[in-house]
């Protein structure tokens, strides 16, 4: 379970530095069928910063979780909080 908190602590600490308002941050794992999910909330009008141009970024942030120890399989999904 180490490597859980490594991998929210990284992520979290990526998500943090890209946005305006890293107080918003809120990084949570999911049990899934087949692999984790990394859940990434952010401030509404810092969603498009973590996604970027044609989701380059959520991409990048993708890359990253998945060569850290215990990332391969791992899913990290940026979370809309304005739909419902």
């Amino acid at each position: 379970m180490v490597a859980d908190a490594v991998l929210t602590d990284a992520l979290e600490h990526l998500v943090r530095g890209i946005v305006d308002s890293p107080d918003d941050v809120d990084v949570r794992r999911r049990s899934g069928r087949r692999h984790d999910v990394l859940q990434v909330r952010v401030h509404p009008e810092d969603l498009g910063r973590v996604i970027g141009r044609a989701g380059r970024t959520a991409k990048a942030l993708r890359t990253v979780v998945t060569a850290l120890p215990g990332g391969e399989n791992v899913r990290v999904d940026v979370v809309d909080t304005d739909r419902r």
